[in-house]
């Protein structure tokens, strides 16, 4: 009789834990211009994120074209264009790139970045995680 009311519970904890991870925050935003609202950005020109490293250290991608960055973890990332260099943030306004600037990126979402009009070498960095830069090159 007790060995039945663990498995009950247990079965009861399995199904709400389910049903939180199916009806988790998977929104897509938007930031610095338009760009696809599905996780990947509907071209593949997606950048997946861990709890403090970007999983690719670069992308490239075609004029006009976005990128989205999901957060695969229950890290918070906040996006802004430049770099980590030496263990210090170095912010930066490069010419030809959308303006990012501390773009928040919750646990278990995405947002879409862009469109990149403007070919050329583009970094990005999270101002929250020491190091965790992405460079973004544009054809």
């Amino acid at each position: 009789m007790m060995s039945k009311k663990v498995v009950s519970v247990f079965l009861l904890c399995c199904t709400l834990a389910l049903i939180l991870v199916a009806c988790g925050n998977t929104s897509s935003g938007n930031a610095g211009g338009s760009g696809n609202s599905s996780p990947d950005g509907g071209s593949g020109n997606t950048v997946h994120m861990n709890n403090n490293h970007f999983l690719q250290s670069s992308i490239t991608i075609h004029k006009g074209e976005s990128i989205t960055l999901v957060a695969d973890t229950f890290a918070p990332h906040r996006i802004a264009n430049g770099t980590w260099q030496n263990e210090e943030a170095k912010p930066a306004k490069e010419p030809g790139s959308p303006e990012i600037n501390e773009v928040q990126i919750e646990a278990n979402s995405s947002r879409t970045l862009g469109p990149f009009t403007t070919a050329g070498t583009f970094q990005l960095y999270c101002t929250i995680h020491q190091g965790m830069n992405l460079t973004v090159i544009v054809q």
